[in-house]
Parts: C-alpha cells; sequence; structure tokens
C-alpha cells in the first residue's frame, strides 16, 4: 500500500503540474480527494492490513493527502493570479479620461412658482392648508354659493365622477373645510392640483392654482389690495404696477380682477399684453356672507377676503413661456433651463 500510496503522489502531483485552469484543478481535486476519489479508495484497503501496520499506513496516508492539498491550492492561486494579471494586461483603462457625469435633476419651473409663492404669503402670516383632489359637491360648489344652474356644474367644464363627486375645479373646497374645523382668526393659502375640461396653448385640463384666504375681525378691501400689492412688488419686482377692475365671482362680493404692469414691457404696450399694458394674474374679492352661512361664521362681526391665481400663468409670466403645454411635455432640453 505504501508504494502505491507513492505511485498516486507522484501522478497527482505530474498532472498537478501540467494544469493551467481552474476548472481543471478543481477536477484534479475532485479526482483524488473527492469522496470516491483515488485516495478515498485506498484508504478503504486498511482494514485489511495487519493491526500493528495500520498507524503507520494511515499517517502516510494524511501526509499525502495534504500534500495533494497543499500543492491545489498553490496552483490554484498561480493560476488565478496569471488570469488576473491578463485581465489587466487586455482591460486596460486610460485613467486620465474625463469621467462620465452623473445628471442632475431640476425643479420643475411650476414647483418653483408653487415654493416661491408660498415663501412670500408665509412671511405675510399665511400658513399652507391642503385638501383631497377628488371632491365632494358641496365643497366645490354649493357651500361657495354656486347655484344648481350655474354654467360652472356644466359637464364641458367639470370632471364628475358622479352626480355628488367630481375632481375639484380649484382650491377654493379647502378653504371652506378649513373654516369648517377653525374659528376665525384664518389666515391660509392653498396650492394644489386642480382640472376643467379645457385644453389649448394657454389652458390645461389638469393644472395648479395657489388660493388664499383671510377671514378676522376688521378686514377690508383695503387689506386685500394692500396684500396682494405686496405679494406682486416682491415676486414681480419692486414698483411692479397693480390695479383692480370689478369682477364676478360666486363666492365673493364685491369681487375684482387684478391686473400687473406688463413684466415683458413694463406697461408700454407690446404683443404680449395685446398693447394694452397689463396682464391678468389673478381674481379676488370679499367674501360673500353665504359662504360664512355654509360654514358657521357669523357675518355681522367677521370679514374676510379670498384669492386665487393660476400657477401655470404665473410661471409664463414669470419665465417668458409661450405655451402653457411646454409645461406638461417633459421634455428634458426646456426643463433644463430652470
Amino acid at each position: 500500500m505504501k508504494e502505491q500510496l507513492d505511485q498516486l503522489l507522484q501522478s497527482a502531483l505530474q498532472e498537478i503540474a501540467g494544469t493551467k485552469s481552474e476548472d481543471a484543478l478543481q477536477e484534479l481535486r475532485i479526482k483524488y480527494l473527492g469522496k470516491k476519489g483515488a485516495l478515498t479508495a485506498l484508504m478503504k484497503g486498511l482494514g485489511t492490513l495487519p493491526a500493528e501496520e495500520r498507524p503507520a499506513v494511515g499517517q502516510i496516508v494524511n501526509t499525502v493527502k495534504m500534500q495533494l492539498e497543499a500543492r491545489l491550492d498553490d496552483a490554484l492561486a498561480c493560476v488565478r493570479e496569471a488570469a488576473k494579471k491578463e485581465r489587466l494586461e487586455t482591460e486596460r483603462l486610460d485613467v486620465t479620461l474625463p469621467g462620465r457625469r452623473v445628471g442632475r435633476g431640476t425643479k420643475h419651473p411650476v414647483s418653483l412658482v408653487i415654493e416661491e409663492v408660498s415663501e412670500i404669503f408665509a412671511g405675510l402670516g399665511f400658513q399652507v392648508a391642503e385638501g383631497p383632489e377628488i371632491e365632494l359637491d358641496f365643497y366645490n360648489f354649493e357651500a361657495l354659493n354656486f347655484p344648481k344652474d350655474h354654467p360652472a356644474r356644466d359637464m364641458q367644464d367639470t370632471f364628475f365622477v358622479d352626480d355628488n363627486i367630481l375632481l375639484r375645479t380649484h382650491t377654493s373646497p379647502v378653504q371652506v373645510r378649513t373654516m369648517l374645523k377653525h374659528a376665525p382668526p384664518v389666515r391660509i393659502i392653498s396650492p394644489g392640483t386642480v382640472y376643467r375640461c379645457d385644453s389649448d396653448a394657454t389652458h390645461s385640463p389638469m393644472f395648479h392654482q395657489v388660493e388664499g384666504l383671510m377671514v378676522d375681525n376688521g378686514v377690508t378691501f383695503g387689506d386685500l389690495k394692500g396684500i396682494l400689492t405686496t405679494f406682486v412688488n416682491q415676486y414681480f419686482g419692486k414698483g411692479t404696477g397693480v390695479r383692480l377692475r370689478p369682477s364676478f365671482f360666486p363666492f365673493t362680493e364685491p369681487s375684482a380682477e387684478v391686473d400687473i404692469a406688463c413684466v415683458m414691457c413694463r406697461g408700454a404696450g407690446c404683443r404680449i399684453c395685446k398693447q394694452s399694458g397689463w396682464l391678468e394674474i389673478l381674481g379676488a374679492g370679499m367674501i360673500d356672507p353665504e359662504v360664512y352661512r355654509h360654514v358657521g361664521y357669523d357675518s355681522e362681526s367677521i370679514s374676510g377676503f379670498a384669492f386665487g391665481m393660476g400657477v401655470e400663468r404665473i410661471a409664463m409670466l414669470k419665465y417668458g413661456i409661450g405655451d402653457m403645454r411646454l409645461l406638461f411635455e417633459n421634455d428634458v432640453r426646456f426643463l433644463l433651463q430652470f
């Protein structure tokens, strides 16, 4: 058996020395040291030896096994190192080349406008309030003094889910919900997404509004004009002209359209302002007593105003955008400008 072990060792060492691949070396390990390998087969013959020879032969078997394992490990290490050097030679990189820049996103112009408008009104004491986009008729129309036959309730203007549920057409329902939860004084703005059946270069079926509400003792139309003038001068620049024109909204009385001096021509008259020198930016007015009745406020002891502006409209004026649809097309070339 000693001769057999010696022959096995020499044969295995020769094969290991002539093998240059990792897979072949692993096969040799199985061939000689596996459960059904050559060394295991010889070890099964130990039982046929005289008892006095078994310890010595067993020691030789262990020695042969350790030698083979050590030689296989060394051979594997050499093969792997050679493969690594070959890869380094064939896959060499030029570390002096400039790296690939990772693209960074920018905030959408609509988000920029909402953040800046909210920051200005926060400085004036207004808090941000939010509400659901899928709204009930009561909050969107009835509590805001829209009669049952009002044109805004028509299917061509409003997305209805059923007779009582709709996609909100403005963020004014947030004002109603806030007044139902909180007693005066109330001073909030409600930015958010709204939906109407309209789509062209200056309208979108989904757009954004920022609406404001202020209710307290002794609030006047002069307070409304002062707040809005302060906002316009902070957002569009100090000295920007502001004018209010009489208008009508179901939930305010008196009501007004608010214009600013054209940001393109500074009031001189141009194509953008249709030579008038003015641009409409929002609607506003003193809250109608009928709205107070729906929310349980005493219209004899308190007063207040509300206003609302389209965010896309403000963005178009702020950044000189000619087509509202650009704000929703996700053209990277356009968005990278912001």
